[in-house]
């Protein structure tokens, strides 16, 4: 009996423990994202750009098992072909992310931008012939590659720490991309140890040491290139992975609370007309 007690009491300062550390984390700041409306759509050249800052910084470490490079490029992707004519000349030009007015979907399967994606990609596979594991270039069919083979590699790699996987971390976490975004700046440049000091974080301290640097990745459309900026950028990609299909769910609702309108003013209509004359 005194065995179970000491057992309960220890689970009960643990207990006390954790929630006071996760106290210490401060509230994520409340960054004004496109997405957060009931209105609100993605950013497409934030959400590509944060896959930029995903592919060249985040994807050494983390995973994202639930995305394939296909997703880029289907209806509502960042990377989705559309042909549009051009007003100019006539002819139907290529054009990424949905154009404002017009455009024909191009299939993923015929989408260059996509493929060239993937097949910059190692993949480690089992070689049909010999039926041993070789490299081979992606395939837009392929999942995003994993950084490590197996989990204890991934804490060998990392001091003990496991990477999570970043598929649907702005879902998982309370704050989702205004926690992502805020633990991405919330260092504030001192370590014990292994540890790193981030005041968004449970604890206050984070085995992951800070990921971005200002200039780290370039940016082709001249946006800049701080810290802040970058981790905007991925934490709209990141809510972009764990949502897909957000937009066209703010659409289907706005249709299904019209028609709820319109029945609600038939059917009261239908009341007044079958019911009257008669008393209430």
């Amino acid at each position: 009996m005194l065995r179970v007690l000491s057992a309960a009491a220890a689970v009960i300062v643990a207990s006390f423990g954790i929630a006071f550390a996760a106290s210490e984390a401060e509230h994520p700041e409340n960054h004004p994202f496109s997405f957060e409306s009931p209105v609100g759509s993605y950013d497409m050249a934030a959400v590509q750009r944060g896959f930029q800052v995903y592919q060249q910084v985040c994807s050494t470490c983390h995973s994202m098992d639930h995305l394939a490079y296909r997703h880029l490029g289907q209806e509502g992707g960042p990377f989705a072909l559309y042909m549009v004519r051009s007003h100019e000349t006539g002819e139907m030009e290529p054009h990424v992310g949905k154009p404002a007015h017009g455009g024909t979907f191009v299939d993923v399967t015929e989408n260059p931008y996509v493929r060239a994606i993937a097949s910059g990609v190692t993949i480690v596979d089992v070689d049909p012939n010999s039926g041993q594991l070789a490299d081979r270039p992606g395939r837009i069919s392929d999942r995003f590659r994993r950084p490590f083979p197996n989990e204890i590699a991934a804490r060998a790699s990392n001091g003990g720490a496991y990477p999570v996987d970043l598929s649907v971390i702005t879902s998982a976490r309370h704050g989702g991309a205004d926690y992502i975004r805020s633990l991405l700046i919330g260092y504030d440049g001192t370590s014990e140890g292994t540890l790193y000091h981030n005041r968004y974080f449970p604890g206050g301290k984070i085995a992951m040491p800070p990921p971005l640097a200002e200039g780290a990745v370039p940016y082709a459309d001249g946006t800049a290139t701080t810290v802040e900026q970058y981790a905007t950028d991925v934490a709209t990609f990141l809510q972009w992975s764990a949502d897909p299909h957000m937009e066209e769910r703010k659409r289907m609702g706005f249709v299904v609370l019209a028609f709820l309108v319109v029945l609600s003013g038939l059917l009261y209509l239908a009341y007044k007309q079958v019911w009257r004359g008669e008393s209430h």
